[in-house]
């Protein structure tokens, strides 16, 4: 799934917490893994660095440092295009309601340009520990058996105790149920089909991938979608979202400029981003 892993690194008081979540996901996905810093290269940073990676166990050649100057997210992006990472792991701290990232605003345009996936990690642990709880959006959209397919091998890799898919009744379905003459009885039929009908789109994704042993539930949620989504996640306390970004109604395609900074204030867990 990964076999190239970078974490955009700053000197943070979660800076080492960071470095041990992304030793843990280079570990699941048997990956290479390697740092990149945007700023300047120091005798003393140099030193602080080493130390965190000598405590992390990662000294010697399992990373690659890149040490760069500039502009943080073009210099990331751009790093990341020529090393050929597959997941970019970033910190981002969720602070009075909004989200300060290790380098400011910029993870926002991470988000939006780079390439590869992404991932954002709002609670990193000294001593991390698997992603247990797991939602997946199952929304209707170009990209979704993509996700799908991709979130189930991550929960697969990481020993995910319960996976839930998360998918949406289309709004207008139910409007022109209930702008019609029929009783609250025919609403009622028109909501169990269009019920039935999403759980029959995940489903049908399903039939074909690999499982596993995974406890995998579909959920059917009616609202403004990527809100429900949040609102879900953060109801069965998951530990992970994971969500697309391509198609015709893609995630950032359909969240950018407003709905992806509303999304992000109330960001229940952590959040991986899936790009092909």
């Amino acid at each position: 799934m990964f076999s190239k892993v970078a974490l955009a690194i700053a000197f943070s008081p979660r800076m080492e917490a960071l470095l041990a979540e992304a030793k843990r996901i280079k570990e699941i996905f048997s990956a290479e893994l390697m740092l990149i810093h945007v700023g300047e290269k120091t005798s003393d940073s140099e030193g602080k660095l080493s130390e965190m990676l000598t405590k992390q166990g990662l000294k010697g050649t399992d990373i690659q440092t890149v040490w760069e100057q500039g502009n943080p997210a073009k210099k990331i992006i751009k790093v990341c295009e020529e090393k050929g990472v597959d997941l970019l792991i970033a910190g981002a701290l969720k602070t009075e309601g909004f989200f300060n990232y290790y380098i400011g605003s910029i993870a926002r345009k991470i988000i939006r340009k780079s390439k590869c996936s992404v991932l954002v990690l709002i609670e990193p642990m000294l001593v991390p520990e698997p992603f247990e709880r797991v939602v997946i959006n199952g929304t209707q959209q170009e990209q979704t058996p993509f996700v799908i397919q991709q979130g189930l091998n991550w929960c697969q890799k990481d020993r995910a105790k319960q996976v839930y898919i998360v998918n949406e009744i289309k709004m207008y379905g139910l409007q022109m149920a209930t702008a019609g003459e029929g009783g609250e009885e025919e609403i009622a039929a028109t909501r169990r089909k269009l019920v039935s009908e999403e759980i029959a789109y995940v489903e049908n994704i399903l039939k074909d991938l690999d499982k596993g042993t995974l406890k995998i539930s579909i959920k059917i949620t009616c609202g403004k979608w990527a809100v429900e989504l949040a609102r879900f996640a953060s109801d069965v306390k998951a530990d992970l979202l994971i969500v697309g970004d391509e198609g015709n109604l893609g995630f950032l395609d359909r969240l950018f400029p407003h709905d992806l900074e509303e999304i992000l204030s109330d960001l229940p867990s952590n959040l991986l981003i899936v790009k092909k």
